[in-house]
């Protein structure tokens, strides 16, 4: 039975091929390959008309919370799927889901099916928070996961191929979407709880790596201010060219200005310092 309660810290780091090839080559001693192999994760966040929820998940308040429907497989109306409550309460992640057909997982969030169960209720009260809660932003990735042979618990993920789009926000059909990270360029998360094995800090350290603050759902929200924004002044006699460095790329159901390179990296926390998970 797949894990229905999470509470753990997940720490994030943008690695490039090499640097991510030689991780790999570290860590074989000390992790192992998750049994189910890779996976295309599939992602559908709920929001309000006016972003409230990512809004305020980029104000980076004490608690902040996001509704979201998760696949690994392809999708029809009756495939099982994840409905998750993530919450993030200074700088731990706690995570409610449950397992339900696609299309009662939908109707739980729209408030036309009555929930079962402490979780569902959980979250539908604060599905029930929110005014006109739809589905706002399609997110997939490419991933790849790791447990720890001495602890189970603790694991490390990799996600490439980032995507994102705003129309045909469905977990049913495509994949396709707008990417979020560089070409090349793989996030890693470390979850767990607890102290930081010493492999993997002094890995850290010797790199020179530094904790990403990147948000999947805050880059594509950001992506499409940026896109949107553009347009409007292109259709307001702006410049009609994209910027330096920049490039289209058609794709059905999205705007007509493409991927403009990855969003910046937020640096905080030098590897070289301490790091322990909180107990």
């Amino acid at each position: 039975m797949p894990q229905l309660n999470f509470k753990r810290q997940e720490i994030k780091y943008r690695l490039d091929e090499g640097q991510r090839a030689r991780f790999e080559f570290v860590m074989q001693r000390y992790m192992a390959a998750d049994e189910h192999g890779p996976s295309t994760v599939r992602n559908v966040y709920y929001d309000t008309p006016s972003h409230l929820i990512i809004r305020r998940s980029t104000e980076k308040p004490t608690y902040k919370e996001k509704l979201r429907i998760r696949s690994y497989t392809d999708v029809t109306d009756e495939t099982p799927v994840f409905l998750e409550l993530k919450k993030k309460v200074r700088g731990i992640v706690y995570k409610r889901r449950v397992v339900l057909p696609l299309g009662e997982a939908q109707a739980t969030l729209d408030g036309s099916r009555a929930p079962q169960g402490q979780i569902e209720r959980e979250i539908a009260f604060s599905a029930g928070r929110y005014e006109g809660l739809y589905p706002a932003m399609y997110l997939a990735y490419d991933r790849e996961a790791f447990f720890a042979r001495d602890d189970h618990e603790f694991r490390i993920t990799f996600d490439r191929n980032v995507r994102c789009r705003w129309s045909d926000v469905t977990l049913e059909g495509s994949t396709e979407g707008i990417q979020l990270l560089g070409e090349g360029e793989s996030l890693m998360e470390i979850k767990g709880v607890g102290a930081m094995p010493l492999w993997l800090a002094h890995f850290l350290d010797a790199e020179c790596l530094r904790k990403a603050s990147f948000s999947k759902y805050g880059a594509a929200w950001a992506r499409q201010l940026e896109l949107e924004a553009r347009r409007a002044r292109h259709l307001a006699g702006g410049p009609a060219r994209p910027g330096v460095g920049e490039r289209r790329v058609p794709q059905a159901g999205l705007p007509a200005w493409g991927e403009v390179g990855a969003l910046p990296l937020a640096a905080s926390v030098g590897a070289g310092r301490a790091v322990r998970f909180a107990s």
